[in-house]
């Protein structure tokens, strides 16, 4: 059996994914298939540095040394052929949270900030919690693949008077991994209107075969100094309670802000378990990533045989990147609530529904597929079960 096959009780961990249905209004027995964490353990060295620092017994206010930084700089130049300054490096508790604070550094209330939705949903409300108004170009579906309308997206910035752009690399929820093309359109665009770029890259270590993440910022220096790239141990160990992001601004000017911005939230220093279990993730993690990946891709696989065969009027996006699946069940003709209704009160399944991503969502559902078979085969189960009910 494969380490990722083990079935993990996380109930009564106090984690949202598992804990929290009933308060969230839903059935206590639904199975969780919906936010972007993962059922499986954290790399082994992980949980035997944090052991180890648990160990030492004193946990008092903490920052981040050289070797820290060298772990960090070795795993994007040898996964991602990218050379950040790490005198860029800014810790945040999250990129969510990174986001929120380059948004009220660099914008006004009511200056346009423009996404691509269907979207992150945290991206549209990091917006409007911060009183900005949420500027949209949505992507645009061809025959399954997703694209960015040039356009239209350059448009609404000159209309809108847009002043930062949120970028989702790779995109979650609808898969795509942007060409380096693609991205150097959007660079070209931002840079002429004066646009800010906040890229937002926490799943760029889950790239299927056959595509290449382009770090935006290595598209150019000038690229790079119009940027703010947010990225996350989070995702690819799943090690999101610990709280811990890794920021890079090269720009000094807009890094003074942002760390302005940063010290008028009350965040200082950094969770030393977070940066403990990052610099271990990244220093001795690789094995465990690849052997993650493999699993996901057999999941993916066997996912799309079950849907062929038992729910084929459910569409598939193929994914390019990330650990989500984007699946169109607008061919039911159900309503998002009947949709929702259907799937989590029959299916006893709670999934991502579509239409909270933004335009373009609606008769979509988000699967995570980053568990053990078993649990997933379950709920593809259960939704065919639903599903038969109409």
């Amino acid at each position: 059996m494969e380490k990722f096959d083990e079935v993990i009780n996380r109930r009564g961990t106090s984690c949202i994914k598992y804990d929290f249905a009933e308060e969230r209004g839903l059935p206590a027995d639904v199975l969780p298939l919906w936010v972007a964490d993962m059922d499986f353990r954290s790399p082994e060295p992980v949980i035997t540095e944090l052991a180890k620092r648990s160990q030492h017994g004193i946990f008092g206010y903490s920052g981040i040394r050289d070797d820290y930084r060298e772990v960090l700089s070795d795993w994007f130049r040898q996964q991602h052929g990218w050379n950040p300054d790490m005198k860029s490096l800014i810790i945040t508790p999250g990129v969510v949270f990174a986001i929120c604070t380059a948004i009220r550094a660099f914008t006004q209330e009511d200056d346009g900030v423009l996404i691509c939705p269907p979207v992150y949903y945290p991206f549209s409300a990091s917006i409007r919690d911060n009183h900005r108004r949420l500027v949209e170009s949505p992507l645009v579906e061809n025959n399954g693949h997703y694209e960015i309308d040039f356009v239209d997206f350059e448009q609404k910035i000159i209309d809108e008077q847009v002043k930062m752009f949120i970028l989702c690399s790779p995109h979650n929820p609808v898969g795509r991994v942007w060409t380096k093309d693609e991205l150097s359109r959007l660079a070209e665009i931002c840079q002429r209107h004066h646009v800010l770029v906040v890229a937002d890259e926490i799943h760029h270590d889950f790239i299927r075969p056959g595509h290449q993440h382009t770090v935006f910022s290595t598209l150019s220096d000038a690229v790079a100094n119009n940027t703010i790239t947010c990225t996350s141990p989070s995702k690819t160990f799943n090690l999101a309670g610990l709280q811990l992001s890794n920021i890079f601004i090269p720009n000094e000017s807009l890094r003074r802000k942002f760390k302005q911005e940063l010290l008028a939230t009350g965040y200082g220093e950094p969770n030393i378990f977070g940066m403990t279990a990052a610099k271990a993730a990244y220093g001795q993690g690789l094995p465990w990533l690849t052997e993650l990946k493999s699993y996901l891709e057999k999941n993916l696989q066997r996912t799309k045989n079950y849907l062929a065969a038992n729910l084929p009027k459910a569409r598939l996006i193929e994914p390019e990147g990330t650990y989500l699946i984007w699946i169109d069940f607008s061919a039911y003709n159900l309503s998002d609530e009947v949709l929702d209704d259907l799937i989590i009160n029959k299916g006893r399944v709670w999934l991502d529904s579509g239409h909270i991503f933004g335009a373009g969502g609606q008769g979509f559902q988000r699967i995570n597929i980053a568990c053990p078979w078993q649990v997933l085969s379950d709920g593809l189960s259960r939704l065919d079960k639903a599903f038969a009910t109409i």
